[in-house]
């Protein structure tokens, strides 16, 4: 389990001061300025040997992704975008980070600027966070009359200006190349890869987008060194989490815990266990509605990291823990997710626009089983079409939740579509 003293977040649930003076408290913005001095080449080799990985999602190791940028400049300013466009079903980690404890962010984005040579950060908020903007943006006002951000932000020789821009509310814009489009005032669509961000970005300039958590975590792994946040979870899994945990567990929760922390822990410890006892345990979304679901069986020894999800054809993508008991009709919440996926679909790529209508079609068919059997092949098979068929990873996120639950719950579904053929109502869905 993991210690008070070795949590990231100490004011995850706004418990205490959130103010600059709160934080300073607290131990964050101390030493910034020696932290900067290391140098870019420094900070990038220790952001690597800590063994980050981007808390948004795919995964990839942060300090190489900073690497990517520009060394010298070509005349072109270099930006950082951090994404907290936190749009993904299930996850609400993010969110706490912003509004109780902003200063992590805000002191993570000077570092990372400075890492990457960049003299400006944006941050993409999500439209529906209205209060988290305001916090945000109090924290950030608050940075610029201290000498935290501007001119020799924190006294560390480097000019830095922050500036949080509000989405509109578009799920689409979560994705990097999309939330720069949206960013430059176009429409949210993604862009097509190469060039990738750090050649061509914002603007056309070198840019690096990370997401909220993947930033937050920066300094208190320079301060307190990269051994020790590499001293957490399994080997290329390292470090802190936040797991976010909802559904059918008696005390739903968002908690930072050590990577590779077993499932059933982390659900007991802190959820006060599945509702009804974990012999009532149903499904499991282990990583945000885009992921695959894990089945009872799976979950018995499921380990919350990147790589034992990814052997399981699943992932960990936010760490959005949902869980489902067995008073859940399980068709009928994937069918939930297509539908979500079908209005969120920006229509530029064919498969993906004619594919999760279709999809959300058919499961909409499977939920009252007025289907045929054949057509769960079929369904399937336009997944596949779909996935990895499309600019970005929508076409992909609307296709898993399906292939998951054909994979775990096929019997469930021929039986709902054979009783109704026989005119058995009781194995159909609750209307």
């Amino acid at each position: 389990m993991l210690k008070d003293k070795d949590r990231i977040f100490t004011n995850l649930y706004g418990m205490h001061d959130r103010s600059l003076a709160g934080a300073k408290a607290r131990g964050h913005w101390d030493g910034t300025a020696e932290i900067i001095a290391r140098g870019r080449d420094k900070i990038i080799e220790q952001m690597k040997a800590s063994g980050l990985r981007g808390r948004g999602g795919a995964g990839f190791p942060t300090g190489l992704k900073w690497s990517f940028m520009p060394k010298q400049s070509d005349g072109r300013p270099a930006y950082l975008v951090i994404n907290a466009d936190e749009s993904e079903p299930g996850t609400c980690k993010d969110r706490e980070i912003m509004r109780h404890d902003p200063h992590t962010l805000i002191e993570g984005a000077l570092i990372a600027s400075f890492a990457m040579n960049a003299n400006a950060c944006y941050i993409y908020i999500r439209g529906e966070y209205i209060r988290e903007k305001e916090a945000l943006q109090a924290a950030i006002d608050e940075c610029y009359d201290a000498g935290m951000l501007g001119r020799n932000a924190a006294k560390s020789g480097w000019d830095f200006d922050l500036y949080l821009h509000h989405g509109a509310g578009a799920y689409i814009c979560g994705e990097e190349t999309a939330l720069l489009e949206s960013l430059e005032g176009k429409k949210g669509m993604p862009r097509m890869k190469p060039p990738f961000p750090a050649g061509a970005g914002l603007y056309g300039c070198p840019t690096t987008v990370n997401n909220v958590e993947s930033i937050a975590v920066v300094p208190t792994i320079l301060r307190r060194g990269p051994e020790w946040f590499a001293g957490f979870g399994r080997p290329n899994n390292a470090g802190t989490k936040l797991f976010g945990i909802s559904g059918h567990v008696n005390a739903p929760c968002v908690v930072e815990e050590a990577m590779s922390i077993p499932l059933k822990e982390l659900l007991e410890r802190h959820c006060g266990g599945v509702r009804g006892g974990w012999k009532n345990l149903k499904a499991v979304i282990p990583g945000g509605s885009s992921v695959p679901l894990l089945t009872a069986a799976q979950c018995d020894d499921a380990i919350m990291d990147f790589d034992w999800l990814r052997e399981q054809r699943s992932g960990l993508g936010t760490a959005a823990v949902i869980v489902m008991d067995q008073s859940t009709d399980v068709i009928k919440a994937i069918w939930r997710l297509s539908k979500f996926y079908k209005h969120e679909s920006c229509g530029q790529c064919t498969p993906c626009r004619e594919g999760t209508g279709w999809m959300m079609r058919v499961m909409d068919r499977l939920v009252r089983g007025e289907a045929e059997v054949e057509e769960i092949d079929m369904l399937i098979s336009v997944t596949k079409q779909v996935e990895g068929h499309t600019i970005c990873a929508l076409g992909d996120a609307a296709a898993w939740p399906i292939q998951g639950l054909v994979r775990a719950f096929r019997d469930e579904i021929e039986d709902r579509i054979k009783a109704k053929k026989t005119g058995r109502i009781s194995a159909v869905a609750a209307e």
